[in-house]
């Protein structure tokens, strides 16, 4: 949906999404519109200049002759910058997801910048002996999840070292609910101890939606119950919740190579504690987005699938 201002009567775009036409083309009555969401991809909102020569009435000129964009059918490309409404206006800072790399060994990323995901048992078994067979750094067990391997954390809050940690946040800026979107054809979200996720749904270009929240989703969805100023922290100030998950690789990745000769590479990786040459894998890059749906605040998580060559 757009909203397109030409200096005169106001003009409401409004399209589905191809997701939107699929499920209201099932002709059963599901398809019912319960909520909605505003965003403002297209401003730069830099672009507000205080020091206009013309005086504070041309402050957001820029801004709001900013072409707006159209309303895009495909839910991929629309919607990247959701806005939020908080009814407070005396807040010095807006809460955000971080990914928490230092709690532990175990939520540490690749020395590749990605997390990588070992689609199958021989992988499982390389990337181990290559990341120190204990800590597995960066190393997600994709075949066997449940107890092994690394796993992803963000935690939510105020990063700012001007509020102490010991603060209670403000319910208002607490994140009680995460929407984590992955390519379902490469993997699945699962727990710490292996249980899969339950799908929301699944998009026409075979994105997977899995909402998850505070209380139900114990699993997943837990409060950040340390208060302390200590390096195992990312977010500086008052904490929310986490989010923390694993990634099991799909049925495909694990017993084909199809995927990995269409949408991937063959590629060396070293071993990061002998600086030995390394073994060669096929890789598929991709990205897993995580968003609060509370908080509107979203992050990507780069991947990366490997299967030993």
């Amino acid at each position: 949906m757009a909203f397109l201002d030409n200096s005169g009567d106001i003009i409401l775009d409004a399209v589905l999404t191809d997701t939107g036409r699929m499920r209201m083309a099932k002709g059963d009555g599901s398809f019912k519109i319960v909520k909605f969401a505003l965003g403002d991809d297209e401003i730069n909102y830099e672009l507000y200049n205080t020091g206009h020569a013309s005086g504070s009435a041309y402050y957001d000129l820029e801004l709001l002759q900013t072409p707006v964009l159209e309303a895009f059918t495909d839910n991929a490309a629309s919607m990247k910058s959701r806005l939020v409404s908080i009814p407070r206006n005396n807040l010095l800072y807006l809460p955000m997801l971080k990914l928490n790399e230092v709690y532990d060994a175990s939520t540490a990323m690749h020395s590749s910048d990605f997390f990588l995901i070992a689609v199958d048992s021989d992988s499982e078994t390389e990337l181990a002996t290559t990341d120190t067979g204990t800590s597995f750094t960066g190393a997600l067990f994709g075949e066997s999840p449940a107890g092994n391997g690394n796993r992803i954390r963000v935690d939510q809050g105020l990063d700012t070292s001007e509020i102490s940690p010991a603060r209670t946040l403000d319910p208002l800026l607490v994140e009680t609910q995460y929407m984590i979107e992955i390519d379902n054809r490469l993997g699945s979200i699962v727990s710490d101890a292996g249980t899969r996720a339950s799908i929301s749904f699944v998009d026409d270009d075979n994105i997977a939606t899995y909402f998850l929240s505070l209380g139900t989703d114990t699993e997943f969805v837990m409060e950040i119950t340390n208060t302390s100023a200590d390096t195992s922290m990312t977010i500086k100030g008052p904490r929310g919740t986490k989010c923390v998950f694993k990634v099991q690789s799909s049925l495909e990745l694990n017993t084909s190579d199809f995927f990995f000769t269409t949408l991937g590479i063959t590629e060396t990786i070293a071993n990061t504690v002998t600086g030995a040459s390394g073994v060669d894998f096929k890789t598929i890059t991709s990205t897993i987005r995580i968003t609060g749906v509370n908080t509107g605040y979203r992050l990507d998580i780069p991947v990366k699938f490997a299967k030993k060559a």
